[in-house]
């Protein structure tokens, strides 16, 4: 009997376009700013939050918890560019009950717009075997969390 693990990866990207009824100033800090970043990006959804925020290029971000469903989950990015007021690129990997799950880099543009600020995210990933499953279902799960994410911006500009 053979003990050998199938590994898989699929690789993936999507984009997201989000209007914001705010000036670009205020969405950069939604970024830039770790209390207000902190108000959207899902620390009070979990329980033992471990975070940091160093924004700047060569810094770090850390966010980890355990959810309602007991999954715990360990967000680690590291910034790679950042023009302020205008683009964010980071590499992030993710780990859900200890499995590494995916490695993406992400690009946040902001521009102004008529009514406050353009938003756009492309994110490209590959997702690995993991606890939740490689495949369309985990990079369509990690869209659906990103714009549920995106939408936490819109609740702390309101």
């Amino acid at each position: 009997m053979s003990t050998t693990t199938r590994r898989t990866q699929t690789h993936a990207t999507f984009v997201i376009e989000r209007d914001y009824a705010a000036p670009v100033d205020r969405v950069w800090a939604a970024f830039a700013d770790a209390e207000v970043k902190r108000q959207w990006f899902g620390a009070d959804e979990a329980t033992d939050p471990e975070i940091a925020e160093d924004f700047r290029v060569g810094g770090t971000a850390i966010n980890h918890g355990t959810f309602a469903d007991g999954t715990r989950s360990e967000f680690r990015a590291t910034y790679t560019d950042i023009v302020p007021e205008e683009r964010i690129v980071y590499t992030y990997d993710m780990w859900l009950d200890g499995v590494h799950a995916s490695t993406s880099i992400t690009t946040v543009v902001l521009e102004p717009s008529d009514t406050g600020t353009r938003l756009t995210l492309t994110e490209q990933g590959v997702h690995l075997d993991g606890v939740h499953g490689p495949g369309p279902d985990a990079a369509a799960g990690r869209e659906h969390g990103t714009r549920e994410l995106l939408e936490g911006i819109a609740a702390v500009l309101a």
